[in-house]
């Protein structure tokens, strides 16, 4: 008894396994490690709730005034200071300026063809004075050699304002600016304009404010290209009216010369009034030279006094009148009351005495 059981003693037996422990699960709704973010106050939810009534009212405002803008474009293509105003008006107003000015770049110069809310002083100098000839110092002139948008916060910290500069100085003083914003007008890479929206305070512009200029510099120069597509068309209009016009008159002068081959005066009224129409002229004198000499054989629409002086006796070129200037050159340009030079031709050489 005492063998068998120091033989049960002396055998091997395994260790007990060790109970391995399962982690704390997290408690739920609280993340490990994480904090609760604090709620938003009342007054943090109203300021929101304000910040986006006014963007949404800005962006409502701005669409309406493109749309604006549009219409005229669209109504009356040709009506380019309607545009120029609406766009003007609408950028000023929307960038919350004080006054703005939109200029055309031309030969060089840039021309003031639209004035938003401009200070009296400064409108009576620019309407004395709308070209703004070509200037290096001038803060306008940058976009000439950038194409780029000219911000200036302070016009009065400018060096161009120290200097002295006269037109620079003139223009704070008269017109009490302090921040500008000039926004290019740019057309397949070549500057046509500018908008330049002025305050009387130091306060810069906003980037978001500068976007709304630029598109209303957009606006403004479809509707230019809009204008020149329109005005092209007129002109061809224009030109086969006026061909029409030039074949129907001389199919009736023709038409004259088959039915009255003995009657020249028929033809020589026929031939002037033709003319005198075609050539948007009040009235006309047909004249025959001879001997030296100019004899009226037909007038169209001439005033009775001017009638009968020609009527009186044949006009000699040495009494140096124009028509002397029509026996040696065939051609003549008078000047009409517009200032434009409209040349005028002789439509006839009916007389066998016509000088070659």
């Amino acid at each position: 008894m005492v063998q068998a059981t120091k033989k049960r003693r002396g055998s091997s037996r395994k260790p007990p396994k060790a109970r391995l422990r399962k982690p704390a699960a997290p408690k739920r709704g609280r993340a490990a490690g994480a904090s609760r973010a604090p709620a938003a106050t009342a007054s943090e939810l109203r300021h929101q709730l304000e910040q986006r009534a006014r963007e949404l009212k800005e962006a409502r405002d701005q669409q309406a005034a493109t749309s604006e803008v549009l219409s005229i474009i669209a109504r009356s293509p040709g009506d380019l200071k309607s545009v120029f105003d609406a766009s003007l008006k609408n950028a000023t107003r929307l960038c919350d300026g004080k006054f703005g000015n939109l200029l055309l770049y031309e030969n060089g110069a840039f021309r003031r063809v639209a004035l938003y809310g401009a200070p009296r002083a400064w409108a009576e100098a620019t309407n004395r004075q709308p070209v703004i000839p070509p200037n290096a110092v001038n803060p306008l002139f940058r976009i000439v050699r950038t194409r780029q948008v000219v911000h200036i916060p302070d016009m009065k910290a400018e060096q161009v304002y120290l200097d002295g500069a006269p037109d620079v100085v003139g223009m704070v003083e008269q017109s009490g600016a302090r921040t500008i914003a000039a926004v290019p007008m740019i057309r397949d890479g070549e500057l046509v304009g500018a908008i330049a929206i002025y305050r009387q305070q130091v306060r810069p512009f906003t980037d978001k404010q500068i976007e709304v200029v630029k598109n209303f510099a957009a606006e403004a120069v479809i509707a230019i290209e809009n204008a020149r597509l329109f005005e092209a068309e007129q002109q061809r209009t224009r030109e086969l009216t006026e061909a029409l016009e030039q074949q129907t008159a001389t199919a009736e002068v023709l038409r004259v010369i088959s039915n009255s081959l003995s009657k020249l005066d028929s033809v020589f009224d026929t031939i002037l009034a033709n003319a005198t129409k075609l050539c948007a002229a009040h009235f006309g004198m047909l004249a025959l030279h001879e001997d030296g000499a100019f004899r009226s054989v037909a007038m169209h629409n001439v005033p009775q006094a001017f009638a009968e002086q020609r009527l009186s006796g044949p006009m000699r070129s040495r009494r140096r009148i124009r028509l002397g200037g029509w026996r040696r050159r065939k051609r003549c340009s008078t000047p009409s009351t517009s200032g434009r030079t409209r040349p005028f031709s002789m439509a006839t050489r009916a007389s066998p005495h016509w000088p070659a």
